[in-house]
């Protein structure tokens, strides 16, 4: 038996979920099936995930060591720790399937899953093979290794696949003795793909064409017609716009507003075009650097300039600097990469063979980007470059005019505040007693007046002077004027954006001792990591080089790492479940010969987004009915394995979306500055000293999409945040789902949810004024879910509708009260209006409105 503590440490690296009731389902979760365990494949990624980092190259406790064949079969402290081909007499097996708390492994981590454990198992009893080439010196760990392109493999089932994606993931039921699931109706099949791909619910027109359509295209022109609208860039900017960490305000304390929508504009605008995915990353990494670069090239740029800003008096204007590009090199190491290259910051990476002068070799690409804060006498702006976008020829114009009127106003004024105040002094002499002017006079001016001119401050006599001269109609006539037409100017002002732009000079690059730009060590030039494809640039390599390399079809991980995305988007969770770490400490794929046709194709199709979301939303796979039977649930909780379709509750925004969209409200007005919908009274009351930006919109500005919604990121949207919304402080690539009681009462009193009630009531009884309530509540049920109900729920909302109205007919004053706050139709019935407002409320706060199924 292992005898010391190091090899009891081992454990910790292969213990076994042999208590655990769930499963886990990476590619060795069949491997008892497979005709021969492959090392390098199957067994090396356990090692490196659960043994190196005590059992490595470097650290070899009890003198056992994982990292090469030789040092493997020699074993430790306590001898051989394997019998090839006899596990049972395997001391490394039975240590990691042990019972006893002080003798399995391991003492202080979770145990290895029965999967992981049957692999090895397997490979012992198979021999144990370890080819001589597969040292951890030699073979990487998977994610570093280039996509291997497959053939789809051919299983039982040769009439359920419809495309490759069909057949990798019935070679993975089938190796575990389950089916797919039946195809989901028509109904639920055209609202589950008309929400993963523009974001909104099908109208009944689209609905009922559908179902009306027989034809084998039918489904594939609905995926088509979707593709093509301009709402599909709306709602695929959201998940982009959370790895970009875009936000409307500077963040930290102060928080304040920045102009930066124009490049949330670029994004949408990009989806819509399908701008292949290499380009969309070169231009928005160093768009400014292209050649000849265009405008909207340069708004691209603005993805790096999305980084939080403080700009609070007292600020280390290059700790300040660092921080955002320490941010740059990490979000671009999660978006592109998916590797947590953050934790090489301060060391080398204690997982993955990233160094920390790796990281400072990345952090030179950013280091160069020009960087100043901008002071006036009051405030301080944002850090960096910004760039004037151009307006139409009218409103410069218009500004100009305003302009000049401004500043004759402001001479006049100078002019005639110079002859007034000559007699201030009088003024103050002629004053009457201050007793009997307390009406005229207010509190802080009679104050002032009290106190004798030399003692008082700059401030007082400044207050005093503009009291004075506002005593004079003509005075106040044109100070009233020039401060209405320096709101005018600021609402005509010019629009900038944030970009990024290189200074002259390079800086000096060095690696930081510990992460403390105070302390800097060695000097690096800018580089890649080199566990990835080599890196080839010119003499002076810039962001467009990094842009370049990182797009290279060598890089083994963007590929993945997107379609790794993509797949979340649509199926609820990644085939690689922890997307922002494809390293040796994240999730391992469950279909891996799937996620890397799918790189490959990606690639191979020139990058084109929509084609890979076509082949997903196209594919039996995804077309599956979503209901769980009781042998699903116990074989594949958590869907891994693909045998039912997705269901997952949506996005806080199309939560919100779809609200509008079912009631009638929803503006279809695309791009421009963020909007302020209504939200509950008093959230920004105490958030630093802004808390009088929030101005609510008007007109159809209230109904616009949530993309669209002004992001703060000291205070989010509260019904965002309520439905797991990030602050998009930093790079966030997925999203956490909880469900709370906060979330039912979001739905039931929210400003915008009650609003929608509302308008939903009313439009049952303007655009169906003669239809029975039995037919209302069909109605509206198709509105807000898609499908029709069933018989039992038409009668308990037809119930409820009845029970309300009695309730209103009842109290007239209340239904009133109701009605006037939302409708101006004489024609409508308060008691009718107030009871299918209930209803209203009902529906959108069903589960099944709000779930994606």
């Amino acid at each position: 038996m292992f005898t010391s503590n190091g090899l009891r440490r081992f454990a910790v690296l292969l213990t076994v979920a042999s208590s655990m009731g769930g499963q886990a389902w990476g590619d060795d979760a069949v491997a008892a099936q497979s005709p021969r365990i492959d090392f390098a494949r199957d067994v090396r990624p356990i090692f490196a995930e659960h043994c190196m980092a005590c059992h490595g190259e470097k650290v070899q406790e009890a003198e056992f060591s994982v990292d090469t064949k030789q040092l493997f079969l020699r074993g430790g402290d306590s001898g051989k720790v394997i019998e090839p081909g006899n596990s049972d007499d395997s001391l490394l097996l039975a240590r990691i399937i042990g019972d006893e708390q002080g003798d399995r492994m391991p003492l202080d981590a979770d145990r290895l899953t029965a999967a992981q454990v049957a692999t090895i198992r397997a490979w012992i009893d198979q021999g144990a093979d370890w080819p001589d080439d597969a040292d951890s010196g030699t073979i990487q760990h998977w994610a570093f290794e280039k996509p291997q392109r497959l053939e789809p493999p051919v299983g039982n089932d040769k009439d359920w696949p419809r495309n490759p994606i069909d057949a990798f993931v019935l070679a993975k039921l089938e190796a575990n003795n389950l089916q797919p699931s039946p195809a989901a109706s028509k109904e639920q099949l055209l609202r589950r793909v008309s929400l993963d791909l523009i974001g909104l619910p099908p109208t009944i027109a689209e609905i009922d064409a559908f179902l009306a359509d027989d034809s084998p295209e039918a489904y594939d022109k609905v995926v088509d017609r979707l593709l093509a609208s301009p709402q599909y860039g709306e709602r695929w900017a959201l998940p982009w716009l959370d790895a970009a960490r875009f936000a409307d305000s500077n963040g930290y304390q102060r928080d304040g507003r920045r102009e930066a929508w124009s490049y949330r504009d670029w994004v949408i605008r990009a989806l819509n075009d399908n701008m292949p995915f290499d380009q969309f990353t070169i231009e928005q990494i160093a768009g400014d650097l292209l050649p000849n670069a265009t405008l909207p090239q340069r708004i691209a740029s603005g993805f790096h300039r999305n980084t939080m800003a403080n700009v609070e008096a007292g600020t280390d204007v290059e700790e300040q600097r660092v921080l955002s590009v320490f941010d740059r090199v990490n979000t671009t190491g999660t978006v592109w990469l998916g590797i947590t290259i953050q934790c090489a910051q301060c060391h080398d990476h204690k997982y993955d063979p990233i160094s920390q002068a790796d990281y400072y070799r990345l952090f030179a690409f950013f280091n160069n980007t020009e960087a100043e804060i901008e002071v006036d006498k009051r405030n301080r702006d944002f850090v960096g470059p910004k760039m004037e976008l151009p307006e139409p020829q009218q409103k410069t114009a218009q500004r100009r005019l305003i302009e000049a009127e401004w500043k004759a106003a402001n001479e006049s004024l100078k002019v005639l505040k110079s002859q007034l105040v000559k007699n201030l002094g009088a003024w103050e002499t002629d004053l009457p007693h201050l007793e009997s002017s307390e009406d005229k006079f207010p509190q802080n001016i009679r104050e002032i007046l009290t106190l004798a001119a030399e003692k008082r401050d700059s401030k007082q006599q400044k207050q005093l002077t503009e009291f004075y001269l506002r005593q004079f109609a003509s005075y106040q006539k044109l100070a009233d004027r020039q401060q209405e037409l320096k709101s005018q100017s600021a609402e005509l002002a010019v629009e900038t954006t944030l970009v990024m732009a290189e200074q002259d000079q390079p800086r000096m690059t060095h690696v930081f001792n510990r992460g403390d730009f105070l302390n800097p060590g060695e000097a690096v030039q800018p580089g890649t990591p080199s566990v990835l494809h080599p890196f080839t640039a010119s003499a002076e390599p810039n962001r467009l080089d990094l842009a370049r390399w990182l797009v290279d079809q060598d890089n083994p991980l963007i590929a993945r790492v997107t379609v790794n995305r993509f797949w979340a988007e649509f199926f609820g969770q990644g085939l690689v479940n922890t997307p922002e770490d494809f390293g040796t400490q994240g999730s391992r794929p469950t279909h891996s010969q799937l996620l890397d046709w799918l790189a490959t194709e990606f690639m191979d199709s020139g990058w084109k987004v929509k084609a890979m979301h076509r082949l997903i939303a196209t594919s039996a796979t995804y077309r599956q009915a979503s209901k769980i039977t009781p042998p699903l649930l116990e074989q594949d909780p958590y869907n891994r394995l693909y045998a039912r379709g997705p269901r997952f509750r949506m996005r806080a925004e199309l939560i919100r979306d779809n609200a509008l969209a079912v009631s009638g409200l929803l503006s279809d007005k695309m791009h421009g500055p963020p909007v302020f919908p209504r939200q509950p009274e008093g959230i920004w009351n105490h958030i630093g000293r802004t808390s009088n930006l929030w101005k609510t919109s008007t007109g159809e500005d209230l109904y616009r999409r949530g993309v669209y919604v002004y992001w703060r990121r000291t205070v989010p949207y509260p019904s965002f945040v309520n439905f797991d919304a990030p602050s998009r402080e930093a790079c966030v690539v997925q999203r956490s789902r909880s469900n709370t009681p906060l979330q039912a009462l979001t739905l039931m009193n929210d400003p915008v949810f009650v609003e929608a009630a509302a308008a939903l009531s009313r439009r049952l009884l303007t655009e169906h004024p003669e239809a029975s309530p039995t037919q209302r509540v069909d109605y509206a049920f198709r509105l807000a879910t898609g499908r029709r109900p069933h018989a039992a729920e038409t009668a308990i909302l037809t119930e409820r509708y009845e029970r309300e109205l009695a309730r209103y007919q009842q109290d007239a004053a209340a239904a009133e009260k109701m009605a006037d706050s939302w409708i101006a139709d004489e024609k409508i019935d308060p008691a009718e209006f107030a009871a299918w407002l209930h209803v209203a409320n009902i529906l959108l706060n069903l589960d099944e409105v709000i779930t994606k199924g």
